[in-house]
């Protein structure tokens, strides 16, 4: 203020004039960053469209959220498609392909996917597809399911008497085996956590099995597998059928962990930032309607739809509102470890947060000892946006 005062106390002109200069940068910064103003001047979205690839699981809301409110047209994006993938593995080889090839140009998606696709690591012939995070979709929200037939142990957070239950069911001349949903994924790298913690090498002392989300349950029912690692509603439909319980809630093994992120290929991005930026602003108005307690009843009847996860609305809301029952007795109401979509900076895409999924990737040999975790994050994470 005292720099722009003139001697007599008024402001000099030219003061004046660099003020205003300054201020109308501003605003034309704010537009370029801003582009939802910049829309309405005609300088709207590259395209109007995207195709983005889901799961059903509960996390996606915010992509079900800004198809179903119209929110991504609000940002001059009306032709976005919101499809179902029946796998992961479907989700990075549609990825792989690019709408232009028929797949999909973005997904909800585990964290380390992108990184597993940009370095080729998961790919066909170790052929990369540069991917980048634009946002984290979520925090918390997942769990670990063990079948009906350790009940009594009510196994938790402590997998050491899961441990010796195991060790005798192996003795027995029966497998063993532990289900999460791609290698090298969140839901591997929790499971391989929480049972190592315990003394259970993930590797040696049982198996690891792949299996898709929406199949967890039918295959805990015929015996597929001893324990599993899956969002919702998946773990509480176990407990409804009757089939198991839940252990944990991931957030008991890292309160507020990372967990889906907004993902596209860099080709889409690179060839049309505004419309990169349309989403990303659509799918962050969609997580803070999501995160809001009078709006999770809505969010959890929206999910439940055919169209979306398909499920009976009683397997999503609960958790969805924060209540937990573990199906052993133990009740949850308003649980710390509920899904974030927004609060806590659940959408923000840290670089550290990152860089534990990598280093935990290169722990159970998914990269060499030496890979270089900071060159890849410079390149996939997109915080900037």
């Amino acid at each position: 203020k005292g720099a722009l005062a003139a001697a007599d106390g008024k402001m000099s002109r030219r003061a004046l004039l660099k003020a205003g200069a300054g201020t109308a940068a501003l605003l034309a910064a704010a537009r370029m960053n801003f582009p939802g103003g910049a829309f309405a001047q005609g300088a709207g979205p590259e395209v109007k469209g995207a195709k983005l690839g889901f799961i059903a699981l509960t996390d996606a809301s915010p992509l079900f959220v800004a198809k179903e409110k119209g929110i991504f047209a609000k940002y001059g994006m009306p032709d976005v498609e919101v499809q179902k993938q029946a796998s992961w593995g479907t989700t990075r080889d549609n990825l792989v392909l690019g709408s232009e090839g028929n797949g999909i140009d973005g997904a909800h998606i585990l964290t380390p996917m992108p990184y597993l696709i940009s370095s080729g690591k998961v790919t066909q012939n170790n052929v990369p597809t540069p991917m980048y995070i634009l946002a984290r979709l979520n925090l918390n929200g997942q769990c670990i399911s063990v079948g009906k037939e350790y009940a009594d142990l009510k196994i938790g957070l402590d997998t050491a008497p899961f441990k010796v239950a195991l060790e005798k069911k192996k003795a027995s001349g029966k497998s063993v085996k532990a289900a999460m949903t791609f290698p090298g994924g969140t839901h591997d790298l929790w499971i391989r956590y929480w049972l190592a913690a315990g003394g259970i090498d993930p590797d040696k002392d049982i198996e690891t099995i792949v299996v898709p989300p929406a199949q967890m349950v039918a295959n805990m029912k015929v015996g597929t597998m001893d324990a599993f690692c899956v969002c919702e509603p998946w773990n509480l439909q176990l407990i409804h059928q009757n089939i198991g319980y839940t252990a944990l809630t991931t957030g008991e093994l890292w309160d507020k962990h990372p967990e889906k992120s907004f993902g596209m290929r860099a080709a889409y991005v690179d060839k049309y930032p505004k419309a990169a930026k349309a989403l990303l602003m659509a799918v962050m108005e969609a997580q803070q309607w999501c995160e809001k307690m009078e709006n999770r009843e809505e969010t959890a009847a929206i999910c439940a739809k055919r169209q979306w996860i398909n499920v009976p609305v009683e397997d999503v809301t609960d958790r969805m509102k924060g209540k937990f029952d573990y199906g052993t007795g133990r009740v949850v109401e308003n649980s710390p470890q509920q899904m974030r979509f927004w609060k806590d900076q659940a959408s923000y895409p840290f670089q550290s947060h990152d860089l534990w999924f990598i280093t935990e990737d290169i722990r159970w040999g998914k990269y060499d000892a030496g890979f270089d975790a900071k060159s890849i994050i410079a390149k996939v994470n997109r915080e900037d946006l």
